[in-house]
């Protein structure tokens, strides 16, 4: 069966024509390339088993000369349960459009979540948490994720549980302080805490990558 983003997608960027012409096969090459993400069909490409979570969704008024303006917010989290992650937000005057505003926003936010047994609890070499404490903030709240030994699961708040199982993230001590009521900076925090650990991710490539040019 054909891929109906095949049939209908054009690409209007450097990185969309590559990956159309399979000069970059898969997403980790699309992240390391350098080049911006900006077309939500790429990742609709490279990775078509995709999922997509609404976490919150709020209705929001503004007070005009015209009069009272009602639009709704929505927060949702993309993933393929393995090991990307993409988070976002958006408000439009209704709420499917939101939502799908909000997702076509999340896959251009997408990021690699690196994956390893950090715990000191025991060692193993399936990488099924994380490598390192990492942490992260939104607003007042801040949440901290550490690595778990396996077969613990994942230790959260629902809204936190359901963004690590999105990044493929199978057990998990976490903390969060703050006012953690508040979904959306509770679900923002774990995915900075997530980035803040791909960032470390991404040095790494770069210093590898330069190693090997210079060895060349």
């Amino acid at each position: 069966m054909t891929d109906p983003v095949e049939n209908t997608w054009e690409p209007v960027t450097r990185l969309g024509h590559m990956v159309l012409n399979e000069e970059i096969t898969s997403m980790e090459d699309a992240l390391n390339s350098g080049l911006p993400l900006k077309e939500p069909e790429i990742v609709d490409h490279l990775l078509p088993g995709i999922e997509d979570r609404v976490l919150d969704i709020n209705m929001v008024q503004r007070m005009t000369d015209s009069g009272r303006r009602v639009k709704f917010r929505c927060c949702v989290a993309i993933g393929d349960k393995t090991e990307f992650i993409g988070y976002a937000e958006s408000r439009e005057t209704q709420v499917g459009a939101a939502i799908q505003k909000a997702v076509a926003a999340a896959k251009l936010n997408i990021i690699q979540v690196p994956h390893g047994s950090g715990s000191w609890e025991s060692r193993s070499a399936d990488p099924h948490s994380l490598a390192m404490k990492t942490k992260g903030k939104s607003g007042s709240v801040i949440v901290e994720l550490f690595p778990a030994p396996a077969g613990l699961g994942l230790a959260a708040a629902p809204t936190v549980k359901t963004i690590l199982e999105l990044a493929g993230i199978q057990d998990a001590w976490t903390k969060s302080y703050g006012k953690t009521r508040t979904t959306m900076n509770l679900a923002k925090a774990t995915f900075n805490a997530l980035d803040n650990a791909s960032q470390f991710r991404s040095a790494n490539n770069q210093r590898a990558i330069s190693s090997r040019q210079e060895t060349n």
